[in-house]
Formats: C-alpha cells, sequence, structure tokens
C-alpha cells in the first residue's frame, strides 16, 4: 500500500495513470448519468406532493453532493500537501477548486428553480442555502488565492491551508437541516433505517449521483495533468511525454 502511494505521488507515473484512466472515466461517467437521468425523467412517477418539479433532483443532488466531497477532498490533500509537501496533493487542491465552485454554483441554482414553486421565491436566507452559498464563497477564495500568488508551491500551500480552514463549514452545510428549523426538506438518502424515496425514483438518483462522482474525476485528472505540465516544464519526463503524445 505504502509503495503505491508513493507511486502515485510521483508525477510521471501519476500523468500517464491519469490519460489512461480518462476515457474510462467518461464513458463511465457518461452511461451512468444517461441511465439515471433516463430513469428520473421518464420511468419514475410524478411525486405525490411535488409533482413534475421533483425531478430537478437529479441534478441538483448529484450537485450539492459534490460541493460537499471535492471541498473535503481538498482539505484531505491540503492536509498531505502541508505534511508531507507532496506536489500531486498540491495540484489536486488547485485543480479541484474550479470544479468545485462549478457544482456549488450549479446546487445553488437549481435549488433556487425547485424553491420557487415550493417556497413561493427564488431565495430565501435559510441555513442550508446560506451555508451553501458560504461554501461557493470558500472555492472562490481558493481560487482568487491561487491566482494572486505567483510562486506556485507557495500558492498550492496556501490554498491548502485555506481549504483546511473552510472544511469546518462542511458538517454545516451537511447538518444545518437538522440543527436549525430551516424550510429546506430533511435528509431522505441517508435515511436507510426509513427510506423517503420510492425506490424507482431512489435507484436513479443514486446512478445519477455516482455518475457525477465519475464525471467530477474524469474533468479533474486533465486539470492536473496541465498544471503538472506547467510545474514539470523543463523536466525530463515532461520532454518524453509531449514527443509520444
Amino acid at each position: 500500500m505504502y509503495r503505491w502511494f508513493h507511486q502515485l505521488g510521483s508525477p510521471p507515473y501519476f500523468y500517464r495513470l491519469a490519460r489512461r484512466l480518462e476515457p474510462r472515466l467518461a464513458i463511465a461517467a457518461l452511461l451512468l448519468i444517461a441511465w439515471g437521468v433516463y430513469g428520473g425523467l421518464v420511468k419514475a412517477p410524478p411525486d405525490y406532493q411535488q409533482g413534475e418539479a421533483f425531478r430537478i433532483i437529479y441534478v441538483h443532488v448529484p450537485s450539492a453532493w459534490l460541493s460537499l466531497f471535492v471541498y473535503t477532498a481538498m482539505a484531505v490533500a491540503g492536509a498531505v500537501a502541508l505534511v508531507w509537501r507532496m506536489k500531486l496533493a498540491e495540484v489536486f487542491v488547485t485543480a479541484a477548486a474550479p470544479l468545485g465552485a462549478a457544482f456549488t454554483f450549479l446546487a445553488l441554482v437549481t435549488g433556487s428553480i425547485w424553491g420557487k414553486p415550493m417556497w413561493g421565491t427564488w431565495w430565501v436566507w435559510d441555513a442550508r442555502l446560506t451555508s451553501e452559498l458560504i461554501l461557493l464563497f470558500l472555492y472562490l477564495g481558493v481560487i482568487a488565492l491561487n491566482a494572486a500568488i505567483e510562486d506556485r508551491r507557495s500558492a498550492a500551500r496556501a490554498c491548502a491551508l485555506l481549504a483546511l480552514v473552510g472544511v469546518i463549514n462542511v458538517p454545516i452545510v451537511h447538518y444545518s437541516v437538522e440543527w436549525w428549523n430551516t424550510l429546506h426538506q430533511g435528509p431522505t438518502i441517508t435515511r436507510f433505517d426509513r427510506p423517503a424515496m420510492a425506490p424507482e425514483m431512489l435507484w436513479p438518483l443514486l446512478w445519477c449521483a455516482l455518475g457525477f462522482n465519475f464525471l467530477f474525476f474524469w474533468l479533474q485528472l486533465p486539470r492536473m495533468r496541465y498544471e503538472l505540465l506547467q510545474r514539470e516544464a523543463r523536466s525530463r519526463w515532461v520532454a518524453r511525454e509531449l514527443g509520444s503524445e
């Protein structure tokens, strides 16, 4: 395990591995999302309370899940970068921030679209919505910090530190509907002891969520490869890799 972890931290090894994985991740993401969307939009029946409006969850929920997952992954990578000085962990943090911001923005937009017919307004300063908006600002802070510092390694370490500090907002977003009296509906997928969704609605949502995870990694790997090429532009392995492409 340690040997594999050490290998994965090698930029040349990761670059070649990522290049092989990207088409596989693309196929998995597209198939899973297509199957989930078909099941959610075509096969699933309308919700008995929300009608057809509930179908936006097949984009909203996976986006909201990824907004939390990506930031948590950035915080873990940030800890690795600060403790072990692993270059690949630094690259993960800076490459993932724009993707995490995009998923967070999509979660907020789809949530507002869903909220209009349900609540009668596009936006309320609800605990879940407000904490999710703060998460978007944290992502934007990482992006701005990375752009403001010229030295790539110094910028990455500063971003890693911000990711670690900001991760405290992740459990606040997740548990906000349980800690405070909010308009946002409570947890549904995680209630395995008492399922809150019919299987014909739940399974397409799970396929979409899994597909969105593959989508993130499909988009993340080329961003990391490009960042590595910029950082290691004068290395011999970069010349060899570019010569073989």
